[in-house]
């Protein structure tokens, strides 16, 4: 069957009985992630076979256990299990920790065999039916579902559905991408330049501009030239600074997979001295802009610009010349779970 696979998100009004329910399908499937990590630090590499096996034991002579999901804790142990396998892929990546019960947040899979979707609703297994808010329809029956609560304490559902491939335009021409202060993302393209101020938004509204502005850069553009940028050195306060990592984080994941998706060829690469050039001559300044610096003079050639659209100009004629070290991503698609909704 053809197509790509992705995910749609919707809200969930769970009433009172059914949050419950939630939390105490969450708290077993949480002990068995728990026992999972212990089992590792006793020297043990618990693969999936071997913990479902021990799954299987613990449910016969544990009552409590019993009483929940069976297909919320496989597919914990199989979350857990695929998590330590990329541990070990991934250098630098630390082994899987245990959840806190006041910290973690609540997130349940379900297979088919573990959900359904009855009269608009969506009925899991042991009898917990919650209302869906349905901002659209599914284009295909779900293959799986993801239940899980935000820090703000709403609830959600995340589908994982098939739908007809969408075939992006051809064009020419391509877009550099630097990650500002004062505006998260600035974008320069010769007909034109884009910018969007995401960090001003809710975390939910950063999601939705991110994938506006996402599809339109990547309708527009065969060559996306993306700064790889962590902003952590710019935002002085705590707020500021999650606030910036939030909205930048969120706008690269889904340029990035939206682009893949397309078929446009992605860049990426380091943002070494790209404030420090000159967008028209290419000229390297001595001495760093300082913070408060909002624009770029050059000393060489006298360009005078905006310190963030210089430096996205900068992003692109290096990406358009190919003087760099980068990731090049040509067309790939990405797994099942790191799509995530559908704009």
């Amino acid at each position: 069957m053809g197509g790509e696979v992705v995910r749609y998100a919707y809200r969930l009004r769970p009433g009172a009985r059914a949050e419950r329910a939630l939390l105490d399908v969450w708290h077993r499937c949480r002990f068995l992630w728990n026992e999972a990590v212990h089992q590792h630090k006793l020297g043990q590499k618990p693969t999936f076979g071997k913990l479902s096996k021990l799954l299987t034991a613990a449910r016969g002579s544990n009552t409590w256990l019993r009483k929940g999901s069976q297909v919320a804790q496989q597919q914990t142990l199989r979350t857990y299990s695929q998590a330590l396998d990329h541990s070990f892929t991934v250098r630098g990546r630390g082994r899987p920790q245990p959840k806190s019960r006041k910290k973690a947040l609540p997130s349940l899979e379900y297979t088919t065999r573990g959900f359904s979707i009855r009269d608009r609703r969506l009925v899991l297994s042991k009898g917990v039916s919650v209302p869906v808010v349905w901002s659209q329809e599914l284009p295909s029956t779900p293959t799986s579902v993801r239940v899980y609560r935000d820090s703000l304490g709403h609830w959600y559902a995340s589908f994982v559905v098939r739908r007809e491939a969408r075939t992006a335009p051809v064009v020419d021409g391509g877009i550099g991408v630097d990650w500002g202060v004062t505006t998260t993302a600035t974008s320069y393209q010769r007909a034109r330049r884009q910018a969007a101020k995401l960090h001003k938004k809710t975390a939910r509204q950063t999601k939705h501009d991110s994938r506006v502005w996402a599809k339109k850069v990547v309708d527009n553009h065969q060559l996306i030239a993306v700064e790889d940028f962590r902003p952590r050195f710019l935002a002085r306060s705590t707020m500021a600074r999650k606030a910036a990592d939030a909205a930048i984080g969120a706008a690269k994941r889904e340029l990035i997979d939206r682009a893949g998706r397309a078929g446009r060829k992605v860049v990426i690469f380091q943002p070494a001295y790209t404030t420090m050039t000159c967008s028209s001559c290419f000229a390297r300044a001595k001495q760093q802009l300082e913070r408060d610096e909002r624009i770029f003079r050059c000393q060489t050639c006298g360009h005078t610009d905006s310190r963030d659209r210089n430096a996205a100009r900068v992003v692109l004629a290096v990406a358009e010349r190919g003087h760099t070290s980068v990731d090049g991503i040509s067309h790939f698609r990405p797994p099942p779970r790191s799509v995530d909704g559908a704009a």
